[in-house]
């Protein structure tokens, strides 16, 4: 990391999930593994590359992010931790005031639409008017002083079909 008072943010929906109900027993797709393949070799490559600690690996309690969380851990070697408080319908706002509890410099999370789009949208614009749409697998990178509404800047938006 260039400067040691930046924090870094992954926030990452889950891959593709077949239907089903309750919607928290929803699994990944055979399409949904292979899109996490690839942005799990891509995301562990890249934060070898980086100066810095391991991230922190936070997942929903779904299980298609904790399938996801779980491929994600494997690749970066670090364990995957389970966070109630980033479930689809969940706000923003809580989870940015999470944030602001954390000393972490590098986080991952693993989520669901629409908090992922509100959460990413809110964090660099400052509002969730619009969100930030998120493919199925994508990766938003942020970085920030702070985790405060309006101050994070998105650094890269990575999803498996820039991939190959």
């Amino acid at each position: 990391m260039s400067n040691s008072s930046t924090y870094r943010l992954w926030v990452m929906r889950h891959g593709e999930a077949g239907p089903g109900r309750p919607d928290e027993q929803r699994r990944l797709t055979l399409q949904g593994e292979r899109e996490v393949e690839k942005m799990a070799e891509w995301l562990a490559a890249y934060v070898a590359a980086q100066a810095g600690s391991s991230p922190r690996l936070l997942a929903s309690p779904y299980r298609r992010a904790q399938q996801t969380a779980t491929r994600l851990g494997e690749a970066l070697s670090v364990p995957v931790e389970t966070l109630p408080l980033i479930t689809p319908d969940d706000a923003p706002e809580a989870v940015i005031e999470w944030l602001l509890t954390q000393t972490d410099k590098q986080l991952i999370l693993v989520s669901h639409m629409p908090l992922v789009g509100e959460l990413a949208a809110m964090l660099v614009e400052g509002h969730t008017a619009r969100g930030i749409g998120f493919p199925t697998a994508g990766v938003a990178e942020l970085t920030a002083p702070v985790w405060a509404s309006g101050c994070a800047h998105l650094k890269r938006f990575v999803h498996p079909g820039q991939l190959r």
